[in-house]
Protein backbone atom coordinates (compact mmCIF):
# COMPACT_ATOMS: atom_id res chain seq x y z
CA UNK A 1 0.00 0.00 0.00
CA UNK A 2 1.59 3.25 -1.13
CA UNK A 3 -0.56 5.61 0.91
CA UNK A 4 -0.47 5.72 4.69
CA UNK A 5 -1.70 7.62 7.70
CA UNK A 6 1.16 10.06 7.17
CA UNK A 7 -0.14 11.22 3.79
CA UNK A 8 -3.76 12.43 3.98
CA UNK A 9 -6.16 11.53 1.20
CA UNK A 10 -8.72 14.19 0.34
CA UNK A 11 -12.28 12.87 0.63
CA UNK A 12 -15.18 14.73 -0.97
CA UNK A 13 -18.92 14.07 -0.89
CA UNK A 14 -20.94 16.02 -3.46
CA UNK A 15 -24.73 15.85 -3.50
CA UNK A 16 -27.02 16.81 -6.37
CA UNK A 17 -29.64 18.66 -4.33
CA UNK A 18 -32.74 18.64 -6.46
CA UNK A 19 -36.40 17.82 -7.00
CA UNK A 20 -37.84 14.32 -6.90
CA UNK A 21 -40.00 12.71 -9.56
CA UNK A 22 -40.69 9.47 -11.36
CA UNK A 23 -37.76 9.17 -13.77
CA UNK A 24 -39.88 7.05 -16.12
CA UNK A 25 -42.32 9.94 -16.56
CA UNK A 26 -42.16 13.47 -17.93
CA UNK A 27 -39.64 15.99 -16.66
CA UNK A 28 -41.17 18.30 -14.04
CA UNK A 29 -41.03 21.95 -15.04
CA UNK A 30 -43.06 24.54 -13.15
CA UNK A 31 -44.29 22.51 -10.16
CA UNK A 32 -41.42 20.29 -9.07
CA UNK A 33 -41.63 18.58 -5.67
CA UNK A 34 -38.68 19.03 -3.31
CA UNK A 35 -39.96 17.13 -0.26
CA UNK A 36 -36.65 15.28 0.04
CA UNK A 37 -34.94 18.46 1.28
CA UNK A 38 -36.77 18.03 4.60
CA UNK A 39 -34.52 15.02 5.26
CA UNK A 40 -31.29 16.89 4.65
CA UNK A 41 -30.83 18.41 8.16
CA UNK A 42 -30.76 14.98 9.81
CA UNK A 43 -28.71 13.61 6.93
CA UNK A 44 -26.25 16.48 7.28
CA UNK A 45 -25.98 15.79 11.01
CA UNK A 46 -25.08 12.19 10.18
CA UNK A 47 -22.43 13.32 7.70
CA UNK A 48 -20.99 15.85 10.14
CA UNK A 49 -20.65 13.16 12.81
CA UNK A 50 -18.44 11.27 10.36
CA UNK A 51 -16.38 14.40 9.77
CA UNK A 52 -17.62 14.95 6.22
CA UNK A 53 -17.94 18.44 4.73
CA UNK A 54 -20.49 17.90 1.94
CA UNK A 55 -21.02 20.07 -1.09
CA UNK A 56 -24.70 20.55 -1.90
CA UNK A 57 -25.05 21.29 -5.61
CA UNK A 58 -28.41 23.04 -5.54
CA UNK A 59 -30.71 23.31 -8.54
CA UNK A 60 -33.31 26.00 -9.27
CA UNK A 61 -36.27 23.99 -7.98
CA UNK A 62 -34.71 23.79 -4.52
CA UNK A 63 -33.38 27.34 -4.45
CA UNK A 64 -36.73 28.77 -5.56
CA UNK A 65 -38.85 26.90 -3.00
CA UNK A 66 -39.24 29.00 0.19
CA UNK A 67 -39.48 25.98 2.49
CA UNK A 68 -36.57 24.12 0.91
CA UNK A 69 -34.43 27.25 0.81
CA UNK A 70 -35.11 27.88 4.49
CA UNK A 71 -34.03 24.33 5.30
CA UNK A 72 -30.83 24.75 3.32
CA UNK A 73 -30.07 27.98 5.17
CA UNK A 74 -30.24 26.05 8.45
CA UNK A 75 -27.60 23.66 7.09
CA UNK A 76 -25.42 26.48 5.76
CA UNK A 77 -25.44 28.06 9.21
CA UNK A 78 -23.49 25.04 10.52
CA UNK A 79 -20.52 26.31 8.46
CA UNK A 80 -19.36 22.81 7.54
CA UNK A 81 -20.58 22.53 3.96
CA UNK A 82 -20.54 24.29 0.60
CA UNK A 83 -23.38 25.41 -1.64
CA UNK A 84 -22.72 24.93 -5.34
CA UNK A 85 -24.91 25.11 -8.44
CA UNK A 86 -26.62 22.30 -10.35
CA UNK A 87 -28.34 23.09 -13.63
CA UNK A 88 -31.45 21.07 -14.52
CA UNK A 89 -32.61 22.63 -17.82
CA UNK A 90 -36.18 21.34 -17.51
CA UNK A 91 -37.04 23.14 -14.26
CA UNK A 92 -34.72 26.12 -14.57
CA UNK A 93 -36.20 29.24 -16.20
CA UNK A 94 -36.41 30.72 -18.71
CA UNK A 95 -38.29 27.99 -20.54
CA UNK A 96 -38.03 27.40 -24.26
CA UNK A 97 -40.69 24.76 -24.83
CA UNK A 98 -41.48 21.30 -23.46
CA UNK A 99 -38.59 19.37 -21.91
CA UNK A 100 -37.36 16.37 -23.88
CA UNK A 101 -34.67 13.78 -23.23
CA UNK A 102 -32.39 15.64 -25.63
CA UNK A 103 -32.98 19.08 -24.11
CA UNK A 104 -32.54 17.69 -20.58
CA UNK A 105 -28.80 17.54 -21.29
CA UNK A 106 -27.17 20.94 -20.89
CA UNK A 107 -24.67 20.22 -23.67
CA UNK A 108 -27.52 20.02 -26.20
CA UNK A 109 -28.86 23.51 -25.55
CA UNK A 110 -28.06 26.64 -27.57
CA UNK A 111 -25.46 28.85 -25.91
CA UNK A 112 -27.98 31.62 -25.22
CA UNK A 113 -30.34 29.20 -23.47
CA UNK A 114 -27.57 27.89 -21.22
CA UNK A 115 -26.38 31.42 -20.48
CA UNK A 116 -29.82 32.65 -19.45
CA UNK A 117 -30.59 29.59 -17.32
CA UNK A 118 -27.19 29.67 -15.63
CA UNK A 119 -27.49 33.37 -14.84
CA UNK A 120 -30.91 32.92 -13.23
CA UNK A 121 -29.70 29.90 -11.25
CA UNK A 122 -26.64 31.75 -9.94
CA UNK A 123 -28.77 34.77 -9.10
CA UNK A 124 -31.38 32.72 -7.23
CA UNK A 125 -28.75 30.89 -5.20
CA UNK A 126 -27.13 34.17 -4.19
CA UNK A 127 -30.51 35.70 -3.30
CA UNK A 128 -31.61 32.76 -1.18
CA UNK A 129 -28.36 31.74 0.49
CA UNK A 130 -26.21 34.90 0.42
CA UNK A 131 -23.39 32.97 -1.24
CA UNK A 132 -21.97 33.10 -4.73
CA UNK A 133 -21.67 29.53 -5.98
CA UNK A 134 -18.12 28.56 -6.94
CA UNK A 135 -18.72 24.88 -7.72
CA UNK A 136 -20.97 23.39 -10.39
CA UNK A 137 -22.26 20.22 -12.02
CA UNK A 138 -24.47 19.88 -15.06
CA UNK A 139 -27.71 17.96 -14.68
CA UNK A 140 -27.29 14.50 -16.24
CA UNK A 141 -23.53 15.11 -16.55
CA UNK A 142 -21.45 16.14 -19.53
CA UNK A 143 -19.49 19.25 -20.46
CA UNK A 144 -18.43 20.98 -23.67
CA UNK A 145 -16.54 24.12 -24.65
CA UNK A 146 -19.67 26.29 -24.73
CA UNK A 147 -20.80 25.33 -21.24
CA UNK A 148 -17.40 25.45 -19.57
CA UNK A 149 -16.64 28.90 -20.99
CA UNK A 150 -19.96 30.16 -19.62
CA UNK A 151 -19.08 28.68 -16.22
CA UNK A 152 -15.77 30.50 -16.17
CA UNK A 153 -17.49 33.75 -17.14
CA UNK A 154 -20.03 33.24 -14.32
CA UNK A 155 -17.27 32.95 -11.71
CA UNK A 156 -17.38 29.17 -11.25
CA UNK A 157 -13.93 27.96 -10.21
CA UNK A 158 -14.58 24.21 -9.77
CA UNK A 159 -16.58 22.04 -12.16
CA UNK A 160 -17.58 18.42 -11.54
CA UNK A 161 -19.47 17.54 -14.71
CA UNK A 162 -16.97 14.99 -16.03
CA UNK A 163 -18.16 11.44 -15.42
CA UNK A 164 -15.16 9.17 -16.13
CA UNK A 165 -15.65 6.18 -18.42
CA UNK A 166 -19.20 7.20 -19.34
CA UNK A 167 -20.88 8.07 -22.61
CA UNK A 168 -24.41 8.21 -24.00
CA UNK A 169 -26.13 9.32 -27.19
CA UNK A 170 -25.46 13.00 -26.46
CA UNK A 171 -21.96 13.24 -25.01
CA UNK A 172 -18.92 11.24 -24.02
CA UNK A 173 -16.46 11.52 -21.16
CA UNK A 174 -14.34 8.67 -22.52
CA UNK A 175 -10.72 9.72 -22.62
CA UNK A 176 -11.08 12.46 -20.02
CA UNK A 177 -8.61 12.44 -17.12
CA UNK A 178 -9.96 10.58 -14.11
CA UNK A 179 -7.79 12.68 -11.81
CA UNK A 180 -8.41 16.39 -11.09
CA UNK A 181 -7.06 18.66 -13.82
CA UNK A 182 -7.12 22.10 -15.43
CA UNK A 183 -9.36 21.63 -18.50
CA UNK A 184 -8.83 23.21 -21.87
CA UNK A 185 -11.79 25.58 -22.22
CA UNK A 186 -11.88 24.87 -25.95
CA UNK A 187 -11.73 21.09 -25.40
CA UNK A 188 -12.64 20.37 -21.75
CA UNK A 189 -11.74 16.69 -21.76
CA UNK A 190 -8.11 17.70 -22.30
CA UNK A 191 -5.68 19.47 -19.97
CA UNK A 192 -4.37 22.99 -20.50
CA UNK A 193 -2.40 25.82 -18.92
CA UNK A 194 -5.44 27.97 -17.97
CA UNK A 195 -5.88 28.51 -14.24
CA UNK A 196 -9.39 29.95 -13.95
CA UNK A 197 -11.49 26.78 -13.65
CA UNK A 198 -10.53 23.41 -12.15
CA UNK A 199 -12.14 20.07 -13.05
CA UNK A 200 -12.75 17.59 -10.24
CA UNK A 201 -14.21 14.34 -11.66
CA UNK A 202 -16.08 11.88 -9.48
CA UNK A 203 -14.35 8.60 -8.63
CA UNK A 204 -15.24 5.80 -11.05
CA UNK A 205 -13.17 2.83 -12.13
CA UNK A 206 -12.82 -0.94 -12.07
CA UNK A 207 -11.60 -3.60 -9.69
CA UNK A 208 -8.52 -3.91 -11.91
CA UNK A 209 -5.95 -1.11 -12.17
CA UNK A 210 -5.64 -0.40 -15.91
CA UNK A 211 -8.93 1.51 -16.07
CA UNK A 212 -8.73 2.65 -19.69
CA UNK A 213 -7.96 -0.82 -21.02
CA UNK A 214 -10.67 -2.49 -18.97
CA UNK A 215 -13.18 0.18 -19.92
CA UNK A 216 -12.49 -0.55 -23.59
CA UNK A 217 -13.16 -4.23 -22.95
CA UNK A 218 -16.23 -3.55 -20.81
CA UNK A 219 -17.67 -1.18 -23.44
CA UNK A 220 -17.05 -3.61 -26.28
CA UNK A 221 -18.95 -6.38 -24.53
CA UNK A 222 -21.81 -4.04 -23.61
CA UNK A 223 -22.92 -3.63 -27.24
CA UNK A 224 -23.63 -5.92 -30.21
CA UNK A 225 -22.23 -8.09 -31.62
CA UNK A 226 -20.41 -9.05 -28.42
CA UNK A 227 -23.13 -8.38 -25.85
CA UNK A 228 -24.77 -11.75 -26.57
CA UNK A 229 -21.88 -13.42 -24.75
CA UNK A 230 -23.05 -11.84 -21.46
CA UNK A 231 -19.37 -11.40 -20.65
CA UNK A 232 -19.91 -8.35 -18.46
CA UNK A 233 -22.52 -10.11 -16.35
CA UNK A 234 -20.39 -13.21 -15.93
CA UNK A 235 -17.32 -11.09 -15.17
CA UNK A 236 -19.28 -9.19 -12.53
CA UNK A 237 -20.64 -12.26 -10.74
CA UNK A 238 -17.26 -14.00 -10.75
CA UNK A 239 -15.53 -10.79 -9.62
CA UNK A 240 -13.24 -11.00 -12.65
CA UNK A 241 -14.18 -7.50 -13.79
CA UNK A 242 -16.46 -5.00 -12.10
CA UNK A 243 -17.15 -1.41 -13.03
CA UNK A 244 -17.33 0.41 -9.71
CA UNK A 245 -18.60 3.80 -8.60
CA UNK A 246 -17.90 5.71 -5.40
CA UNK A 247 -21.65 6.23 -5.16
CA UNK A 248 -24.06 4.61 -2.68
CA UNK A 249 -26.81 4.51 -5.31
CA UNK A 250 -24.76 2.47 -7.75
CA UNK A 251 -22.31 0.37 -5.72
CA UNK A 252 -22.44 -1.65 -2.52
CA UNK A 253 -20.02 -0.67 0.26
CA UNK A 254 -17.69 -3.58 -0.53
CA UNK A 255 -17.41 -2.44 -4.15
CA UNK A 256 -16.88 1.19 -3.16
CA UNK A 257 -14.13 0.09 -0.78
CA UNK A 258 -12.59 -2.10 -3.47
CA UNK A 259 -12.54 0.89 -5.82
CA UNK A 260 -10.97 3.09 -3.13
CA UNK A 261 -8.21 0.55 -2.53
CA UNK A 262 -7.52 0.34 -6.25
CA UNK A 263 -7.26 4.09 -6.77
CA UNK A 264 -5.24 4.59 -3.57
CA UNK A 265 -2.78 2.02 -4.89
CA UNK A 266 -2.69 4.10 -8.07
CA UNK A 267 -1.70 7.10 -5.90
CA UNK A 268 -4.92 9.03 -6.36
CA UNK A 269 -4.72 12.06 -4.04
CA UNK A 270 -8.49 12.35 -3.76
CA UNK A 271 -11.60 10.20 -3.34
CA UNK A 272 -14.74 11.87 -4.70
CA UNK A 273 -17.93 10.19 -3.52
CA UNK A 274 -21.08 11.48 -5.13
CA UNK A 275 -24.78 11.33 -4.56
CA UNK A 276 -25.41 10.85 -8.30
CA UNK A 277 -26.60 10.22 -5.50
CA UNK A 278 -29.40 12.70 -5.70
CA UNK A 279 -30.85 14.13 -2.53
CA UNK A 280 -34.15 12.63 -3.73
CA UNK A 281 -32.68 9.16 -3.21
CA UNK A 282 -33.18 9.69 0.51
CA UNK A 283 -36.92 9.17 -0.04
CA UNK A 284 -38.38 5.68 -0.32
CA UNK A 285 -39.36 4.69 -3.87
CA UNK A 286 -39.11 8.19 -5.33
CA UNK A 287 -36.12 7.61 -7.56
CA UNK A 288 -35.65 4.70 -9.92
CA UNK A 289 -31.90 4.68 -9.20
CA UNK A 290 -32.60 3.52 -5.66
CA UNK A 291 -36.25 2.55 -5.36
CA UNK A 292 -36.07 0.59 -2.13
CA UNK A 293 -37.59 0.94 1.29
CA UNK A 294 -35.56 2.45 4.09
CA UNK A 295 -33.54 4.36 1.49
CA UNK A 296 -32.40 6.94 4.04
CA UNK A 297 -31.03 4.31 6.41
CA UNK A 298 -29.46 2.38 3.54
CA UNK A 299 -27.54 5.40 2.26
CA UNK A 300 -26.44 6.51 5.73
CA UNK A 301 -25.18 3.03 6.56
CA UNK A 302 -23.35 2.71 3.23
CA UNK A 303 -21.54 6.02 3.65
CA UNK A 304 -20.69 5.21 7.27
CA UNK A 305 -19.21 1.83 6.38
CA UNK A 306 -17.02 3.28 3.65
CA UNK A 307 -15.79 6.25 5.67
CA UNK A 308 -15.17 4.32 8.90
CA UNK A 309 -13.37 1.47 7.14
CA UNK A 310 -11.11 3.82 5.20
CA UNK A 311 -10.44 5.93 8.31
CA UNK A 312 -9.04 2.88 10.08
CA UNK A 313 -6.31 2.56 7.45
CA UNK A 314 -5.77 6.03 6.03
CA UNK A 315 -5.70 9.66 7.09
CA UNK A 316 -8.71 11.23 5.37
CA UNK A 317 -8.91 14.97 4.83
CA UNK A 318 -12.61 15.81 4.47
CA UNK A 319 -13.17 18.76 2.14
CA UNK A 320 -15.83 20.53 0.14
CA UNK A 321 -15.32 20.75 -3.61
CA UNK A 322 -13.77 24.21 -3.45
CA UNK A 323 -11.59 23.34 -0.47
CA UNK A 324 -10.36 20.22 -2.24
CA UNK A 325 -9.57 22.15 -5.41
CA UNK A 326 -7.43 24.64 -3.50
CA UNK A 327 -5.52 21.92 -1.65
CA UNK A 328 -4.94 19.86 -4.79
CA UNK A 329 -3.65 22.91 -6.62
CA UNK A 330 -1.30 23.67 -3.73
CA UNK A 331 -0.05 20.08 -3.70
CA UNK A 332 0.70 20.25 -7.41
CA UNK A 333 2.58 23.53 -7.02
CA UNK A 334 4.67 22.09 -4.17
CA UNK A 335 5.50 18.98 -6.19
CA UNK A 336 6.62 21.12 -9.12
CA UNK A 337 8.95 23.31 -7.04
Amino acid sequence: MQQSKSKPIIFILSIDTEEEWDWSGAFPQHNADVNNVALLPSFHKHLAALGLRPTYLVDYAVADCPTAASTMREIIAKENCEIGAHLHPWCNPPYFGPATDESSHVVNLPKEHVSQKLNLLMQRIEEQFSVKAKSFRTGRWGIDSTVIKLLAEAGITVDSSVYPFYSNDYFSCIGAPSLPYWPDLASPLETSSQRDLFELPVTVGFNRPNFSMWNDIHSKFATPPYSWTRFNGIAWHTNFLRKQYLCPELSAPKDMLSLCETVINKDYPVLHMYMHMHSSSLLDNNNSLLGNRNAYEFICESISEVVKTLSEKYALDFCTLSEAAIKLQQQTEQENT
